[in-house]
């Protein structure tokens, strides 16, 4: 729309005084606010608006044109057009070829309508003359300069705005005048342009002038800021690109190939030398291409890269040859480890079904589970010795993010692959030994759980076609040996463990620390403290000594420091030239360690009333418990203290309704129990205890407190207790018999369907040892109570109460 202002002639006396009416056919406009004084192109093309603009012509009358409100209304009534809008004289009306009309109209002065007189066939209002003042008082005067000065800036930086304009506003004089010119030329909304229309006082209008211009000028400024920084950016872009075309013919020319050019080649060939799938050298070859049409500036160059050293890093084909030498295999296992039977055992089947099936036999999934120290991982090192593969090692405690396992997708910045396949990258073959340590200790967050994408990792059936988010590529895992490694099973997810093939660490016997530490430990600590050509001994005796008194552990860890003590202790004496010990014996031990740290036999001296030894299994090994009962006149509350966990206390609770319901027979008077508290307390208060194993060792104290007949001092037992007496069985078996065996107890209860796990009792270990297999708590009291006649008495005469005749 082109807007032609006109100087000079006035149609109307705009410096007349007063208020002056006219009637005129009104011209509805959609989007366009005519100004007084300017010449403007209009399109109509509305029946109602031809007609009004005919009329026009005809009678020879000026013609208001009235903005609508809503440009959307076809048929705009007089509620849908501003009140305020412009009287103008009809120019010139053309008939177009698309039907339209095309009507150009030049403004007089602006006009409010006072009243429409009609609405068919067209619009037509009287409407009041506005007359504007054509003075210039000296703030007036300032708004006009400012307002030019900011359509200078306007002109210089909108380039749809013409060069003529700022010219052309210079030489108008009247204010009015000046704001309209400027108000028609700028791109402003219609809003904008009606709000200016409709203020009559020519300061007013300059100064909301001043204000549009104003905030126009900072979107301007804004945008040729952006333009001139874009520009800068393409100028420098080609000038870089212009410059290396420049410098690849000049090496062209003299036979050399710039470094990008050359990295690339290096990439190409190395794709070509790899022995890769053809799904992952199409995907590399793929990639390369994309990095070759790169700038090398651009920020997608390191990433690609990164991405095709990774593909290229992996094992995909490169694969070691296993040892299938099973007396080899166990020679090295025998030589690295002391007993573990099992874990060598299956380590030595998967070598025979290898040899025998080849490719066709699985990986099994192997999990190492026992107490901290009893030689897990260092045993997964020896397999892989063993077989003649490589070991790669990721210990898993304490991660909670998902991507460790799977790595992050390539859209973040800094991703890598995950630990599966980086150290899949360190081993360099497809079929190393995969040591996943601390199982037990992943964790979950709102990452992710780690644990459910180990997954697939270690299930057989998909592992052929491990994704990580980062390569994209599906990885074949089949052939790893994986092991993990777990000091309980607890807190590994049930579909985790259900693809593991557990082997249970239960912990070395006492004999068997003293073979490891002849064997390797202190060899190794001769040798770390630098007292090869030194004679140091140390006794058996005084390594028994070590075991019982200064550690308490089912591995050999603190063992090796205690050992690490002596030998540092002995390399001081020899480097300061001082005589020392060449034999440590067990009288020896506190001069280097210090007096001794646990107590070793914990047997009571004398039988006691109310006081039964319990057998408990803890991560460190077995441990012997003493249950403690003492009974107080009350109102027959059971009061159990010593941390005992709910298991436990139910178990408590189990105990005392058996010695209840079965009070005549041991000789009790059922009412005592409504007048009697009972307290159960197992010392050692600060120590968590759970399980149901307690169960008849609570049960056999009860009794005793009750009959008065004291326990055996030389008897320990474990087993839990049903209601109608029933002894069932326990687990942790092992460990339980080395504790009694280590705190000097002679018998063992046990209940009898743990009789089958003895199999895995050294005999040795527990020569001279009694144990007692036992189905009821019948024959439990038989074997724990020191005069267990005294209750078969009693069930003769079940009304009479054995404590009141002592």
């Amino acid at each position: 729309m082109a807007l032609e202002p006109v100087l000079g002639e006035e149609t109307l006396d705009q410096r007349a005084e007063g208020e002056e009416q006219v009637e005129a056919a009104v011209l509805p406009l959609r989007d366009v606010v005519v100004f007084p004084r300017m010449v403007t192109p209009l399109r109509v093309g509305r029946d109602k608006s031809l007609r009004a603009v005919e009329a026009a012509v005809q009678r020879e009358e000026p013609l208001v044109v009235l903005t609508q409100r809503a440009e959307e209304v076809e048929d705009p009534t007089p509620e849908d057009l501003y009140t305020v809008g412009t009287l103008v004289t009809v120019a010139r009306v053309l008939r177009m070829p698309d039907g339209t009309t095309s009507v150009l109209v030049q403004g007089q002065q602006r006009a409010q309508v006072v009243e429409f007189l009609q609405q068919e066939p067209y619009l037509r209002a009287r409407v009041r003359l506005i007359f504007e003042r054509t003075d210039r008082p000296p703030a007036t005067e300032a708004l006009m300069r400012a307002v030019l000065s900011q359509f200078e800036r306007v002109v210089q930086l909108d380039r749809s705005v013409p060069e003529d304009a700022y010219v052309f506003a210079m030489n108008i004089e009247e204010p009015g005048w000046l704001a309209d010119l400027i108000a028609s030329t700028l791109n402003l909304k219609t809003a904008e342009r009606q709000e200016l229309l409709e203020i009559f006082e020519p300061s007013a209008r300059l100064l909301r002038l001043s204000i549009l211009l104003a905030r126009l000028l900072d979107v301007l400024e804004l945008e040729n800021k952006i333009q001139a920084q874009v520009q800068q950016e393409v100028d420098r872009t080609q000038r870089e690109f212009y410059l290396r075309e420049q410098m690849k013919a000049i090496q062209h020319e003299l036979g050399e190939v710039d470094v990008y050019t050359q990295e690339i080649q290096e990439l190409r060939e190395r794709i070509e030398a790899k022995n890769l799938p053809e799904e992952v050298r199409a995907r590399a070859e793929k990639e390369l291409n994309r990095l070759a049409q790169m700038p090398p500036l651009s920020p997608e160059v390191s990433i690609i890269r990164t991405y095709i050293d990774w593909i290229l890093e992996l094992p995909w084909a490169e694969e070691t040859e296993d040892n299938l030498d099973i007396a080899h295999a166990a020679e090295v296992l025998e030589r690295h480890h002391y007993g573990l039977k099992k874990a060598k055992e299956r380590i030595l089947e998967f070598l025979a079904v290898r040899k025998l099936a080849g490719d066709r036999s699985r990986s099994p999934i192997l999990c190492f589970v026992g107490p901290p120290g009893t030689g897990k991982t260092s045993l997964g090192k020896a397999i892989a010795e063993a077989l003649g593969r490589r070991f790669v090692r990721v210990s898993l405690g304490g991660i909670h993010d998902e991507a460790e396992i799977r790595g992050h997708r390539r859209t973040y910045i800094g991703a890598l692959p995950g630990r599966i396949l980086q150290g899949m990258a360190r081993a360099g073959t497809i079929n190393p030994v995969f040591m996943l340590d601390e199982i037990d200790k992943i964790g979950a967050d709102f990452r992710g759980d780690p644990a459910a994408a180990l997954l697939e990792v270690l299930d057989p059936e998909q592992n052929h076609a491990f994704s990580d988010h980062y390569l994209e590529i599906p990885y074949n895992l089949s052939k790893v040996l994986f092991i993990t490694t777990a000091n309980i099973l607890d807190t590994v997810p049930p579909a985790l463990r259900d693809r593991l093939e557990v082997i249970e660490f239960p912990g070395y016997t006492e004999g068997e620390k003293v073979q490891i530490a002849r064997r390797f430990l202190i060899p190794r600590q001769i040798e770390e403290n630098g007292l090869q050509g030194v004679p140091l001994k140390i006794t058996d005796g005084a390594l028994r000594r070590i075991i019982r008194e200064y550690t308490s552990e089912a591995g050999v860890r603190n063992l090796e420091r205690e050992i690490a003590a002596i030998c540092r202790k002995t390399a001081r004496l020899v480097a300061e030239g001082k005589p020392y010990r060449r034999v440590i014996t067990p009288a020896s031990l506190e001069r280097y360690l210090g007096p001794p740290r646990y107590d070793y036999g914990r047997a009571e001296e004398v039988d006691q009333v109310g006081v039964a030894m319990a057998l408990a299994w803890t991560e460190a090994g077995g441990e012997v418990m003493p249950v403690e009962v003492t009974l107080m006149e009350g109102k027959g509350v059971l009061l159990l203290t010593g941390q005992l966990g709910e298991v436990m206390q139910e178990s408590a609770q189990a105990a005392l309704s058996y010695v209840r319901s079965r009070a005549r027979d041991f000789g009790i008077r059922p009412k005592r129990f409504e007048k009697t508290d009972v307290h159960v307390h197992v010392p050692e208060g600060a120590i968590p205890k759970d399980g149901p194993s307690a169960g008849i060792t609570i049960a056999t104290a009860l009794v005793s407190a009750f009959t008065g007949i004291p326990v055996r001092r030389d008897t320990a037992m474990t087993g839990e207790i049903t209601l109608r007496g029933r002894v069932l069985p326990i687990g942790g078996l092992k460990e339980k018999i080395l504790a009694a065996h280590r705190a000097g107890i002679q018998r063992v209860i046990l209940p009898k369907k743990n009789q089958r796990d003895l199999v895995e009792l050294p005999r040795r270990e527990i020569r001279g040892m009694t144990l007692i297999f036992v189905e009821t708590m019948e024959e439990v009291l038989q074997a724990a109570l020191a005069r267990p006649q005294r209750i078969r008495k009693a069930r003769g005469f079940q009304n009479r109460d054995l404590e009141g005749k002592r």
